[in-house]
This record gives structure tokens, sequence and C-alpha cells, in this order.
């Protein structure tokens, strides 16, 4: 899974020790995190439809029940990430499956820039002036691979579906 740069031992420890940081409250660096999504790209909001409804505003989404357990999801995907920096490949087939449900729901590949950047957004909100350059780098190369696996979901699926 790890095509592009491998991380080195010291952005590891960096991200280790970032995601200790905000691991404790999921939900509430998740809220950080779709907010600024949200922010960034209104147009997103109509995919999180739960039960056929449609949210009227970014608010009443990030206050759903529903909304809430996908926050916990995601949290859960960069946990595993976190958990398996070592050895990101045990999860290329998982994450290739997530690419295929996110495709499914119509996201767009375009649009996990913008979640990248409302990821990189959140850790420096939570984390304040702990969030260096090098930390930053660290998440990025994260991310990118995380993608990179969830993007080859996309092109296992045939033409057409």
């Amino acid at each position: 899974m790890e095509s592009g740069m491998p991380l080195s031992g010291r952005q590891r420890a960096l991200i280790r020790e970032s995601w200790r940081r905000v691991s404790g409250s999921p939900v509430q660096h998740g809220l950080v995190l779709f907010a600024r999504l949200f922010d960034l790209d209104p147009d997103l909001l109509p995919l999180f439809q739960y039960n056929c409804k449609q949210f009227a505003s970014p608010q009443e989404c990030l206050s759903a029940p529903e909304f809430l357990d996908h926050i916990r999801k995601v949290m859960l995907v960069i946990d595993a990430a976190v958990s398996h920096l070592e050895n990101l490949s045990c999860l290329e087939e998982y994450l290739c499956n997530l690419g295929k449900k996110h495709q499914a729901v119509g996201v767009k590949v375009e649009s996990f820039s913008t979640v990248g950047e409302s990821l990189l957004y959140m850790l420096e909100k939570c984390l304040g002036t702990a969030f260096s350059p090098d930390m930053q780098e660290a998440w990025s190369k994260l991310y990118s691979a995380v993608v990179e696996a969830m993007q080859r979901g996309w092109e296992t699926l045939p033409e057409g579906d």
C-alpha cells in the first residue's frame, strides 16, 4: 500500500504522538473535521442522507445521531491507519472496499483532497502550536497512502457500475 515514500520512524512517532492527543475525543474532533469539510465544500452535504432524509444545513447534519455514528467510523479508520503504520498494506482490502462504498454513494475521488485538508485543519485546531510542519508532512503522507488504497477500490469496479 505504501506506493509513495514510506513514513520514516520520526514521522510515525509524530503521527502516533499527535493521534494520542486527539483520539480521546473522537466525536468532538470529528465534528471539527466535518464542519470544516462542509465549509470548504457545501455540495458534499447531500451525500449524507439517512432514511432518505435530506439535511437542510450542515448544522442539522452535524447534530444527527446517524451522522455522529459516521464520524465515529471515520475516526476509527484513522485510528486503524495509525495503529498499522508499520504495515499499512494489511488494511489494503478493507480500504479498497471502503473506496467502493464511497463511490457507490456518489463520492467523487476529488473530494478526498478536501477531506485531507479538513483532517489537517482539525489536527491543527486540536493540537495548536504542537502541530508542526513536520507533523503536517507526516499526516499528509499517511492520508495520501490511505486515499490511494481507497482509490484502488474505484479502479476495481467494472465500467458502468
